[in-house]
């Protein structure tokens, strides 16, 4: 008998119905996936609006410990959509080896099961079909909505009510799942290999005009392992926060700068010791960054990651 594939469901809007939260058995049983053999795992897990880092941990270990130790063939998760491609993509960071005994796919939903004719169950039916699918084995965690296949990398929320609600950002999807059949015309570029478990103290920080340069060491001085902050245009932060940049860096507190739009570039912070996010969102960035200080390092451990990442 072949493996099974296990779903992992978090409940969240797929799950919805008008006065109650459908388990993963019955989510199974509306989306009529018949394929492979699935085994159900319901997750305790807070709306993705709110989601906890220790959830999103905690539902990236348990990722890879079903395909590192548990022979499954393909892990499913459902997700809400608000951070489904953050918890994707810190899942392809630490899956190591794992990712390739198996398949790993994130899928959610923009309706609810209480209106006519909801995303939810087609969406999870091209999910498992995916997962179940050789081609999707060893390509890293993949983002699965409207038919369209997204690597967790590039994945990007763009239209959270739409019917294909992720983009690839620049890229093209990486392929597409149309009626029970799987196309995979390339694959993401996988990440480097990450720690079990990143560090959890990690703080972004939006830049904007007149920002106070004290929101910048509030951070740090509460505690944070490490920085990241959202910058304009090509990865630009105000003058006023360079000193507390350089700063944080001489205290081995790594600053990742990103930006608002799509770029691999960092601004002038990175003569203070600023990283690039390499394209990276911010939110991305921040993934990055405990992946990258989840064995105790600082600022050189960091840089490593990043130019390890940058290279891909």
């Amino acid at each position: 008998m072949s493996p099974p594939l296990l779903l992992l469901a978090t409940g969240d809007t797929m799950a919805h119905r008008a006065s109650s939260v459908a388990t993963g058995a019955e989510l199974l049983a509306e989306s009529g996936y018949t394929g492979a053999r699935v085994v159900v795992e319901d997750v305790l897990a807070e709306p993705s609006w709110d989601i906890s880092t220790a959830t999103q941990f905690a539902l990236a270990r348990r990722v890879r410990q079903a395909l590192a130790a548990d022979g499954f063939a393909g892990v499913v998760v459902t997700h809400g959509l608000d951070t489904l491609a953050e918890s994707a993509f810190l899942a392809d960071l630490t899956a190591g080896p794992a990712a390739a005994r198996g398949a790993i796919v994130f899928t959610g939903a923009t309706t609810t099961l209480a209106v006519a004719d909801p995303d939810g169950p087609a969406n999870l039916a091209a999910a498992l079909t995916l997962a179940a699918d050789p081609a999707a084995r060893g390509a890293g965690a993949l983002v699965c909505l409207g038919g369209q296949v997204h690597a967790a990398r590039w994945a990007t929320l763009a239209d959270p009510v739409g019917a294909t609600p992720f983009t690839s950002g620049w890229h093209p999807p990486l392929g597409r799942v149309d009626g029970g059949a799987v196309r995979l015309d390339r694959r993401g570029p996988r990440p480097p290999r990450g720690p079990a478990e990143p560090e959890s103290d990690v703080a972004l920080l939006a830049v904007y005009p007149d920002m106070p340069p004290s929101l910048v060491t509030t951070v740090t001085d509460a505690g944070a392992r490490g920085l990241v902050l959202a910058g304009t245009g090509a990865g630009n932060v105000p003058v006023e926060l360079f000193t507390q940049v350089f700063g944080a860096v001489s205290m081995d507190v790594p600053v990742v700068v990103a930006s608002r739009v799509p770029t691999g570039s960092v601004g002038l912070v990175s003569g203070l010791g600023a990283i690039g996010a390499g394209g990276l969102s911010p939110e991305k960035a921040r993934i990055g960054l405990m992946v990258a200080l989840g064995d105790g390092g600082g600022v050189v451990a960091a840089q490593k990651w990043f130019a390890a990442l940058n290279a891909l």
